[in-house]
């Protein structure tokens, strides 16, 4: 569909018009009239973002190939663009047909980091679409969410009509096809809510006890479920997954072919949300994956080639695939990019080849800086290997190192932040030794994140550190990290609170995310953006009480927020990994024996070539 003049006009009035064109290579034109149910994919940041998300991709290819179904993409337009809409009356559409996103039948979004929540709201009012779910009747699409952050549904739950809790691939098309059935909303959403993996929030009532927390959730519709268990796809080698991905005109975050190798984790890192909730490792054969390779980089033109993983190396033939990815790039003359790899000898070898005239930074993340505190994270690494990969790492003549941590981890102490500078000041005496003078270019980079306690982690019930402390040890490190050659980075204390304020928030923080858009807060995760003024003014005329939500230990006793969604990962489970994290007990990877996470009682776990793993001992 050509773009009207009065689109035209405003296009030439803001810094990047291609965020808001559409007709790139490998969209999708259907005829609107063709079609039973049309459906704007929502994500809640800039184009360039939202185009780097893969999650997009395999939804947008799944929809489509559907005839009955039209999925149009939809993006939060960038501050620039807003106000020429705000002020010209001009209301969010799709880029594909420059539909109004109200005339969509389902409106979804994909909830991928809790900063993004305000422009959600700010999303569906540029839409003219009415905040809250109980002022919308059936004249207005669906809303619906998923992404990890759907895994708390409660901070969002005023607002969204429907949440999708797991794998997306099988789920969405269903909930698509039932749209298309039903006669009314109500009716919709009653079909839906009996699947696997759909909350619809309206169908439940939270009750809280004089000190704020849960005391009980009242079932409203008794066809609803106890409890939602998470969608998961069992084969993800007969799952769909896109080749003629969408081609942007101009450059986002990420601007590659990217294939998934494997989805879920086996390590266990009890702070990490995605290594729970992802589970089980479910593996593409190598086969596929080459195909899959092959047939992106001929449909797209893309320059490079990325591996998706929660870890790379971890992949069961991984050797295998490396090698032979490296042949199939270099005949092409593409880049391969290989993220997240466990820096072994094999790893520094295909790193080594791929990297051959231009080495990048080398990547590693020991997340704490001692044996004591990687030991109750269950991190699974130690000194040796981390200065092992250095050695290796240097006489391979890499020139820069970085180094990932966190800050205010449970069990944390201060002697655990000297190690931090110990870490960072020994690497630089390893380059000294083997270089001298003249490796005096080599230099360290130490990012500092905040921990932000995740929904269904080993470390749900655990206190998040408050600002003030938060702030006392960023200057500590920093005292630590005068180094010369090192540089030291860290998170804003700011927006890692409100990120754990909607983490672990119940439906009533909805009422300070609403008070915020009021207010004017939107793009929370961009620094130049993020407002910590206005934040505190909607904690204050709410009066949300952020330390309730943030730095409160919870007891295995107290009802969750989110203890409605069944991630198919164990309350005994997650409890057993608390207790031993308390006690500085590790878990060994489930490729060395099973854990009895509880995930083998919904599907089978991976067999894998370094040994089966799913079955308790």
């Amino acid at each position: 569909m050509l773009i009207d003049k009065e689109l035209d006009r405003v296009l030439k009035k803001v810094e990047k018009p291609a965020r808001y064109i559409g007709g790139e290579v490998n969209s999708v034109i259907k005829d609107p009239e063709q079609v039973a149910v049309r459906v704007g994919f929502a994500f809640p940041d800039t184009y360039e973002i939202g185009m780097s998300y893969l999650g997009l991709q395999i939804l947008y290819n799944i929809l489509n190939a559907n005839e009955e179904i039209y999925c149009e993409r939809v993006f939060a337009p960038a501050p620039d663009m807003e106000k020429i809409m705000r002020e010209e009356g001009r209301v969010l559409f799709t880029l594909e047909t420059f539909t109004p996103v109200r005339e969509m039948d389902i409106l979804g979004f994909t909830l991928q980091y809790e900063l993004s929540f305000t422009n959600v709201l700010n999303m569906l009012e540029l839409g003219g679409i009415p905040l809250r779910r109980t002022d919308r009747d059936d004249s207005y699409p669906v809303i619906i969410a998923g992404g990890p952050c759907a895994y708390n549904p409660e901070p969002l739950a005023d607002f969204v009509d429907a949440f999708l809790i797991g794998d997306g691939e099988e789920l969405l098309e269903a909930v698509c096809i039932a749209r298309k059935e039903a006669l009314s909303k109500e009716e919709f959403l009653k079909s839906i809510c009996k699947m696997d993996g759909v909350y619809v929030p309206e169908f439940y009532e939270p009750e809280y006890n004089d000190d704020g927390t849960i005391k009980s959730v009242r079932k409203i519709y008794e066809g609803a479920p106890d409890r939602i268990k998470r969608a998961v796809i069992s084969d993800i080698e007969k799952a769909e997954f896109p080749v003629n991905n969408i081609v942007p005109f101009i450059d986002t975050v990420h601007d590659r072919s990217v294939v998934e190798t494997f989805r879920g984790c086996t390590r266990g890192c009890r702070f990490c949300q995605a290594g729970m909730i992802y589970r089980p490792v479910r593996e593409r054969s190598k086969e596929t994956i080459k195909k899959l390779a092959v047939n992106q980089l001929e449909n797209t033109g893309h320059e490079e080639l990325s591996l998706l993983s929660l870890s790379t190396s971890d992949y069961s033939r991984f050797e295998e695939l490396a090698t032979e990815l490296m042949d199939i790039c270099s005949e092409r003359n593409v880049a391969l990019s290989l993220p997240s790899l466990r820096l072994d000898s094999f790893s520094f070898k295909v790193l080594q080849e791929i990297q051959k005239y231009r080495k990048s930074g080398l990547t590693f993340a020991p997340e704490a800086g001692s044996q004591r505190l990687r030991d109750i994270i269950n991190k699974n690494i130690t000194e040796d290997d981390i200065y092992s990969a250095v050695e290796q790492a240097i006489d391979l003549g890499w020139e820069h190192i970085k180094l990932y941590f966190m800050a205010g981890l449970p069990g944390e102490t201060y002697e655990d932040l000297d190690g931090i500078g110990e870490i960072a000041r020994n690497i630089m005496d390893i380059n000294f030794k083997k270089r001298g003078r003249k490796g005096g270019r080599f230099r360290v980079t130490v990012s500092v994140s905040n921990f932000v306690p995740k929904a269904h982690t080993p470390f749900q019930w655990a206190a998040q550190d408050t600002k003030e402390i938060f702030i006392e040890k960023h200057n500590y490190l920093a005292k630590k990290l005068h180094i010369k050659g090192v540089t030291f980075n860290y998170h804003e204390t700011e927006t890692s609170s409100l990120e754990a304020v909607f983490a672990r928030g119940d439906r009533r923080v909805g009422r300070l995310l609403e008070k915020a858009h009021e207010l004017g807060c939107r793009f929370d995760g961009w620094t130049e953006y993020f407002n910590a003024e206005l934040w505190q003014k909607a904690f204050a005329e709410t009066g949300t009480d952020i330390a309730f939500y943030s730095s409160r230990e919870r007891s295995y006793d107290e009802i969750l927020p989110w203890s409605i969604i069944d991630p198919l990962v164990s309350d005994a489970f997650l409890r057993r990994e608390n207790d031993k994290a308390c006690a500085g007990k590790v878990t060994p990877d489930c490729r060395q024996g099973c854990a009895g996470c509880g995930i083998n009682k919904y599907t089978e776990c991976f067999k894998g070539a370094v040994g089966d793993y799913g079955k308790e001992a």
